[in-house]
């Protein structure tokens, strides 16, 4: 809703953007609580700014009132300076240098947070909607780390490419990986997002979800539609009926094309005129034959991008009529005003061509609602391939809007086509909407959110606590004696892209030297004997390699291997890795005793993530799976024996450890997982990273590993 004032009195308005179309019906019959910014009260009085709130809590709506500059910098500035064009894949309108816009959008953001806070009850589901608001999940996250929280992004998502020229691309990325479940329009802007999470974040997305934080964020396809069943109703009401038949007698037996769109330039209304007027040259014979309506509801008039967009386009209504116009018809009825529902209806009923064609939108509600509005099961609909709507609406002609020859033939196509196929068509594209409406689309997001939200099962591994309590760290610190079970990767240093690379440091040596004094340490790695070897050899530590089939305790000069026959499997494994190798830049194979990795660390994240699901599907079809595991790790696919794990070492580490001692193990990925499942449950695991664990605890990243190991061993 928008809070204006007209000659002295208070209005409310409804907003003309395809988000609050779509959602006024949920709202209301859900009974749900709107949290939004109501448009500029810079003009009301105090006490008309009280009764518009008042007026507003009486639709259950809750204003976030911006000043003037807040809202210049946070609407006009970031988000529709930045985002929106970026968003639409229109970069040249991109403004990249915009800090200060950006700490306008953090701010309100901000705002909008504690607003959400302030109204939350337990047990309510917060939904969260479009761009301007995409730092709100991770804010609210923090304040309310219970609660159910939904993110739903009414605009395309671009590509990686396109998304990871933002500055702030990964605050933005960060942001919305606070919810339990982010929607999209199509499962082309969901990869989109996938993809540069990967980039950004260097996450690995599963096919629905992505592990960060600790906390499994879900990833749905929720195509938003509309009220098809109120559309119906209005459609069939006799005065929108008069009003549609008075438009056609006005068009004097004229085909009617159609368009309506809010004056946006990513709705591709220059261009939709250009095809006009190329279809008036073509088709001289059809010239007095068809009327072309269009309806440019006015949006964002206060930004001075917008307002010569207007000009622009008015300049061509006028330019193509003035040369194609004669003394009985105009060929463009312009109109550039909002209208009531009803008489939107009208022209939707009036009209036998819609010709909806934007550059790029999320979805397009206008081409949904002239299919619902059709209930003669006849007309034409004309749609853009860039529009979400055209995953969904497959039998419309589908064009491409930047083709302008092309969007012309197809609107003589659609003029000239036979009864029996436009009612063919249209009865198809009727039922889909009807079944697929806009009430079904926010319940299914509703029930999934649940879904998501809901506690994972104890089987599938909890997410361990965020920290390590300072009682635990005291405890451990007092033990008579203690023991370390110690991953290396990941967990005393750093990924590598390489790694060789991932040596360690002397800070590190000198820790580890300090620590095996006092205590004994394990150190159990996934690494080839010979590089524990050479980096831990000469330090007084337990040395387990190749996750565990190699094992050399203490002061002792011989390895001891586990049983195992590595040589059967082997190289008919390393024929098939040696091939995606060669498929996938950036990957290589690192062969150990009785394992073989594929790393994939600095290949190009999409392409990875496509071939390691193949690399698994080949593998299946190759070699034989009930002796051999394929065990995903960071970055890396691994294949060993059965049986060959690291929590084969627990076992021979607590044969040596008295009751009293104080067993500590940490580790980063899926294979850390064996070592704490196999250690009794008196035992401190810790968890190094945002990945599901069976530990107990978590630390974010190796230097605090460190940390932790300098305050216990201090």
């Amino acid at each position: 809703m928008n809070v204006r004032v007209d000659r002295g009195a208070l209005c409310l308005t409804r907003s003309s953007g395809g988000l609050a179309a779509a959602m006024r019906g949920p709202h209301e019959r859900m009974c749900a609580l709107w949290i939004g910014w109501p448009g500029s009260v810079a003009g009301l009085s105090p006490e008309q700014r009280q009764d518009a709130d008042a007026a507003l809590a009486g639709i259950r709506a809750v204003p976030v009132h911006l000043g003037a500059a807040e809202q210049s910098r946070f609407y006009d500035g970031f988000s529709n300076g930045v985002l929106w064009p970026l968003f639409h894949y229109l970069l040249d309108k991109v403004n990249l240098d915009a800090e200060l816009d950006w700490e306008a959008y953090q701010r309100v953001n901000e705002r909008f947070a504690d607003a959400v806070a302030e109204q939350y009850t337990p047990g309510d589901a917060i939904w969260v909607h479009d761009y301007q608001l995409m730092l709100l999940p991770a804010l609210l996250r923090k304040r309310l780390p219970g609660a159910r929280i939904g993110f739903f992004l009414h605009v395309p998502f671009p590509s990686a490419e396109v998304f990871r020229i933002l500055p702030w691309r990964e605050q933005i990325v960060r942001g919305l990986l606070g919810a339990d479940l982010l929607g999209f329009h199509t499962a082309g802007y969901l990869r989109n997002f996938a993809a540069s999470a990967a980039h950004v974040l260097d996450v690995d997305p599963g096919e629905a979800a992505i592990e960060h934080d600790g906390r499994r964020v879900a990833l749905g396809v929720h195509p938003i539609s509309v009220d098809a069943a109120g559309i119906e109703r209005l459609a069939a009401h006799p005065g929108v009926r008069e009003e549609a038949a008075r438009i056609r007698a006005e068009a004097r037996g004229r085909k009617i094309v159609l368009g309506i769109d809010r004056l946006d330039y990513t709705k591709g209304i220059p261009r939709r005129l250009l095809a006009i007027e190329r279809f008036l040259e073509r088709e001289p014979e059809l010239r007095d034959e068809v009327r072309f309506i269009q309806l440019a509801v006015p949006t964002r008039e206060m930004a001075g991008a917008y307002a010569d967009f207007r000009r622009v386009v008015h300049e061509m209504v006028g330019r193509i009529n003035g040369q194609h116009g004669t003394t009985h018809a105009t060929p463009i009825h312009y109109i550039h005003r909002s209208l009531p529902l009803e008489q939107v209806i009208a022209l939707y009923l009036a009209a036998d061509v819609m010709l909806v064609t934007p550059l790029r939108d999320g979805m397009n509600l206008v081409a949904k609602e002239y299919v619902a509005a059709r209930i003669d099961d006849d007309g034409a609909l004309i749609l853009s391939e860039f529009a979400g709507a055209a995953a969904e609406l497959s039998e419309a002609i589908s064009v491409n809007p930047y083709d302008i020859g092309s969007v012309a033939a197809a609107v003589k196509q659609a003029i000239v086509m036979p009864q029996a196929e436009q009612r063919l068509r249209m009865a198809a594209l009727r039922r889909r909407v009807a079944t697929h409406d806009v009430h079904t689309w926010a319940q299914s997001f509703l029930d999934d959110l649940d879904r998501a939200a809901a506690p994972a099962p104890a089987a599938a591994g909890m997410a361990a606590r965020l920290d390590v309590p300072e009682s635990v760290v005291e405890r451990v610190r007092l033990a008579p004696e203690r023991v370390w079970i110690l991953d290396y990767d990941g967990t005393l240093v750093p990924f590598a892209p390489v790694p060789d690379l991932a040596a360690p440091d002397e800070e590190l040596l000198a820790l580890l030297r300090a620590l095996s004094e006092r205590d004994r340490v394990h150190v159990v790695s996934g690494r080839r004997r010979a590089d524990i070897e050479r980096w831990f050899g000469a330090l007084p530590l337990h040395l387990h390699a190749e996750h565990g089939f190699w094992s050399r305790p203490m002061a002792c000069d011989d390895w001891v291997p586990l049983e195992s026959d590595a040589a059967a499997w082997k190289g008919e494994v390393r024929a098939v890795l040696e091939d995606f190798t060669r498929r996938t830049p950036g990957s290589f194979i690192e062969e150990k005793t009785v394992t073989l990795a594929w790393h994939y660390r600095t290949a190009q994240p999409e392409l990875a993530a496509e071939h390691v699901r193949e690399l698994r599907a080949r593998l299946a079809e190759r070699v034989s799976l009930d002796a051999l595991e394929l065990l995903g790790g960071a970055k890396v696919l691994e294949i060993r024996p059965r049986g060959v794990h690291k929590g084969r070492v627990v076992p021979l580490i607590l044969d040596h450890v008295p009751a009293r001692a104080e067993v500590i193990a940490i580790g980063d990925d899926r294979t850390d997982e064996d070592i704490f499942a196999a250690l009794p449950p008196s035992a401190c695991t810790i968890h190094v990273g945002n990945s599901n664990s069976r530990a107990a605890y978590r630390l974010p990243d190796a230097g605090a590993v460190r940390s932790l190991l300098r305050s216990i061993h201090a």
